[in-house]
């Protein structure tokens, strides 16, 4: 039978790891989807909300793709016209370093109509899981956030500005590159500014580790921190460890933190 559903891509952000840092209009697109291309960073548990799609991980690792981006693309185009309403779900947020626009800009070339649902980013939803504000009054008035990769494999210059400035800089995508972007705050800073590396943010499996610029490569070693994990420098770093054991001094696990009044 032919099929008379419309062709249809959602760019749709699954959040930074914890299923349910997800949001409700994420949940419907999942649940109307007919295909769902998903990424490496997404929680696989969230398919479940798929019940009626085909499932086709296409997700890229350091040196493991699946698919190249433009295998990508051309796979969101047909599969929406052999079957309709294509989700691609991306972790975090897909217009942060996660190529949204440029899938969304091929698809309207072929016609498609296209819509995106915005997710928590990683950069903004794991620092705050971990209890770092990325800014505070008279310490951080504003924030960068950079990829540690650019599509040349290569470190962003931007962080060379940003380790010149008084904000809290975030790095994804840079543990391969951390020795370099030690190297560069060392050149350009003489302060040991605190330093946050946290593993599968949100996740059951997060780990972290919080130094400052001088040691962070020692402590990284020792507690083999890796992939996937974001960099947080700045000193509203400092702040962490004492917010962490106020909570587990005074409030078991289930308090919810929003009833603080601090």
């Amino acid at each position: 039978m032919q099929n008379f559903k419309t062709p249809k891509l959602t760019i749709v952000g699954a959040g930074p790891g914890d299923v349910e840092l997800i949001t409700l209009k994420a949940i419907k697109a999942l649940q109307s989807a007919d295909v769902v291309l998903y990424d490496a960073l997404v929680n696989e548990e969230l398919l479940e909300y798929a019940t009626n799609a085909e499932i086709v991980f296409v997700g890229k690792r350091l040196g493991c793709h699946a698919y190249t981006q433009d295998q990508i693309n051309d796979l969101i185009v047909s599969m929406a016209n052999v079957h309709g309403h294509v989700v691609r779900l991306k972790g975090g947020d897909s217009f942060v370093f996660g190529r949204g626009s440029e899938e969304i800009d091929y698809a309207v070339k072929f016609g498609l109509e296209t819509a995106v649902v915005p997710g928590i980013s990683s950069a903004l939803g794991v620092p705050a899981s971990a209890g770092i504000s990325l800014t505070q009054r008279k310490i951080a008035e504003s924030f960068w956030v950079i990829t540690g990769t650019t599509s040349n494999h290569e470190l962003s210059k931007d962080i060379h500005l940003a380790s010149k400035s008084a904000a809290t800089v975030v790095i994804l995508m840079g543990m391969h590159k951390l020795d370099e972007i030690i190297s560069i705050y060392q050149e350009n800073r003489t302060d040991d500014l605190p330093i946050a590396i946290i593993q599968n943010g949100t996740k059951n499996s997060e780990q972290k580790v919080i130094g400052t610029i001088n040691t962070i490569t020692k402590l990284v070693s020792e507690k083999n921190i890796s992939s996937p994990a974001i960099i947080v420098i700045g000193e509203v770093v400092k702040n962490t460890s004492k917010l962490t054991e106020y909570f587990q001094e005074h409030f078991d696990d289930e308090f919810i933190f929003q009833n603080l009044n601090l």
